[in-house]
This record gives C-alpha cells, structure tokens and sequence, in this order.
C-alpha cells in the first residue's frame, strides 16, 4: 500500500486523503482498469475530508467524501463520453472542469495548480484519442448506412446485384455474353432471363 501511495504522491498530495480514496475507488476498478492519477483539493480553510479527482484509464471519477469523510459520492465520466477539459487557474488554486458530449458539466474548484495541469495534460491526451475513437464510429456507422461495408463476387458480380442498378435490356445483353463465354448454363441464362422479363 505505500508504494501505491509514492505513486500519486508526485504533486505534494494529501497522503491521508489519498491513502483514504484509494482504498474505497480500487473497490469500484472495472476489469483491466487502473488508476493513472489522483488530485486532491486543498482548500484555503481547514478541510477534513477534501474532494479528490481520479483519473483511470478508462474514467474520470469525481470523489467527494459526504458526513464528515463517513460516506462518499462518486461520480464517474467514461473518457469516451468526454467533449472537453478546461482548467482555469486562480489565485488560490485551479479549477478543473470537463464537459461531456451531451452537453453535461461537472467542475472541482481549490486544486493546487500542479495537480490541476497534470489532470489537464492526461484529459487532453485522452480527448484527443477519444475524438479519433470517435470519428473512427461515426466513418464506420456512415458506411454501414450506405452499404459500402460488403462486396460480394467483387471481380464478376451476380446478374442480382446488375438487375438492381442497371436497366433489363443491358442485363439481357450480359447475361448473353455470359452464357456465350460458358459461364453460366442455357437453363440458369432462361431463368434469368425469365426473371429479368417478369419485372419489365
């Protein structure tokens, strides 16, 4: 437990505050999910319980102990779902605050500017993965929707997928270039002329 607190010890963090969160927040670790980075407020008057940031490789997760640092209120933001970090240094400290692509907004006031820099240096680095993510879903959902995602028979396609596009006299016409070359049967060149003739 102490070289896990070294870890995110590096900009002058409370130990106890840290040593405290750590233990509830790694109860609420998903699978394969690691904590990167812990930033504890530090308000000018005297704060028994201050709220914390944690930063996981998959969430932000704003802690902010409730009762006296008896109970704590999580609240957590997949990176995908994050738009924007912004930080806002103060006099006193640095506010941290994200935004989500659905437009909702969560901040942390009184955090040493140290920490608030990091926490927007590692938010920056994520949203930009997170917008390639992104864009990489919104390529794949535009193609899906116009049909570009299969291509079956791509070097001779079927008389089906020509029927679709182009009008009957050209399908007959390569149909009969197909059956001429051996590639398909007289039997399968009626049917599908039979075929071609019925929609006319």
């Amino acid at each position: 437990m102490i070289n896990d607190l070294k870890k995110f010890l590096n900009e002058e963090q409370d130990p106890k505050a840290v040593e405290k969160l750590l233990s509830r927040v790694s109860g609420l670790l998903t699978s394969g999910e690691e904590i990167e980075y812990i930033a504890v407020q530090k308000k000018p008057a005297i704060n028994l319980s201050p709220d914390c940031i944690t930063l996981t490789n998959k969430r932000i997760i704003f802690c902010r102990p409730k009762n006296f640092g008896l109970s704590m209120d999580f609240q957590d933001y997949l990176w995908k779902d994050i738009a924007d970090c912004h930080i806002k240094e103060n006099i006193l400290g640095a506010d941290f605050k994200i935004k989500t692509v659905r437009g909702q907004i969560d901040m942390m006031d009184y955090l040493p500017k140290a920490q608030a820099r990091r926490l927007y240096q590692f938010g920056q680095g994520k949203e930009e993965e997170m917008q390639n993510y992104r864009r990489q879903i919104d390529l794949e959902n535009k193609r899906a929707a116009a049909g570009g995602g299969i291509t079956v028979n791509a070097a001779v396609p079927s008389p089906q997928v020509q029927e679709i596009k182009e009008d009957p006299m050209e399908v007959l016409q390569k149909l009969k270039k197909l059956l001429d070359a051996d590639i398909i049967s007289q039997e399968e060149f009626e049917n599908k002329k039979a075929e071609v003739l019925s929609k006319i």
